[in-house]
């Protein structure tokens, strides 16, 4: 998986709104990708995985209730290739939370420094410097759906040029609002990241 993928497939779209031949490939393509960097916009955060371990720079905060150094971090699911320092100094000592978010088939979205730690942030901005994969190890079912739904919305929107679908003489005139899709909202529920990582 590279970062930021689109999440379904071309056959997985034309499917699902029912085309059965090659003449809207070029639009079915474009309507994948954007309703797929929606859903990232309306989650802030995004489904893919790094290709390799990348380095990212990050501030600790002190958590007065735990007594401990906390970073928030980027989405991490693997820790294969994970190191942290601190102004130089290799760390090891250091859990991941949420405690079971491996379990949960969800990422660890906190790095906390243990009593033990070969080095302690101070709270500089950036001093934490941390290495690995990151990104989720695979689409959840929920983002492929909402990617489908949003995706055919943009695909029935080019037959709605003003923004209006159906007919108000049928009683069933629909204005289509410039938000991702309520089912797209309710479908991404739980997956949404406000807080945004230093």
């Amino acid at each position: 998986m590279a970062w930021k993928p689109d999440y379904i497939t071309r056959a997985e779209l034309a499917a699902y709104v029912r085309i059965a031949d090659t003449q809207d490939d070029a639009e079915l393509d474009v309507a994948i990708t954007t309703a797929s960097r929606a859903v990232d916009s309306w989650c802030n955060r995004q489904f893919g995985l790094a290709d390799a371990p990348v380095a990212r720079t990050y501030t600790a905060e002190y958590d007065y209730v735990q007594g401990l150094w906390v970073v928030p971090i980027d989405d991490l699911m693997t820790v294969s290739g994970l190191t942290v320092a601190v102004d130089g100094t290799a760390v090891t000592a250091y859990s991941l939370s949420p405690v079971n978010a491996a379990a949960d088939g969800r990422p660890w979205t906190r790095l906390v420094f243990t009593d033990d730690a070969e080095a302690t942030p101070l709270g500089d901005a950036g001093e934490v410097v941390i290495t690995a994969q990151w990104g989720w190890t695979s689409v959840p079912g929920p983002v492929k759906l909402a990617t489908r739904l949003q995706a055919s919305r943009f695909m029935v929107r080019r037959d709605s040029p003003f923004g209006v679908a159906g007919s108000p003489t049928n009683g069933s005139e629909l204005r289509l609002l410039a938000r991702v899709d309520p089912d797209v909202a309710v479908s991404l529920r739980g997956y949404s990241r406000r807080r945004k990582v230093a």
